[in-house]
């Protein structure tokens, strides 16, 4: 069995989710078209957007179904990370919370595709 080194999200517009993505991992586009887009992530995995009016076979569900993890190495930097988030302008859509699997804060980028930043419990 392969690896999977490529995670797509289906967005409104590419321009604008680079932008977001870019600035959020603080890295360049490896790649970008009128209607894909591509940023490195780490050993190999790349971030893909892709336009969802030009995806063949057509999307039949966009942002929100699913969540990215940003994991952090100690509880305080999930409130950090929000702060700096929060003053970024982005959208948050649920504050930091202790849950039973650690502390975590939720986001959404442009097109609703949900951001966890997680510091887990053992």
């Amino acid at each position: 069995m392969t690896d999977p080194n490529l995670i797509l999200l289906y967005v409104a517009d590419v321009g604008a989710s680079l932008a977001y993505w870019s600035e959020l991992l603080d890295r360049p586009a490896a790649e970008q078209h009128e209607t894909f887009a591509m940023l490195p992530l780490r050993d190999g995995v790349m971030l893909g957007l892709w336009r969802a009016d030009d995806v063949e076979p057509a999307a039949t569900v966009t942002g929100g179904g699913t969540e990215i993890i940003f994991p952090v190495t100690d509880r305080d930097e999930v409130d950090r990370l929000h702060a700096a988030w929060a003053a970024r302008g982005r959208t948050i859509l649920q504050g930091p919370t202790d849950v039973d699997f650690g502390r975590t804060f939720t986001a959404a980028d442009p097109d609703g595709h949900r951001l966890r930043v997680l510091w887990p419990t053992e």
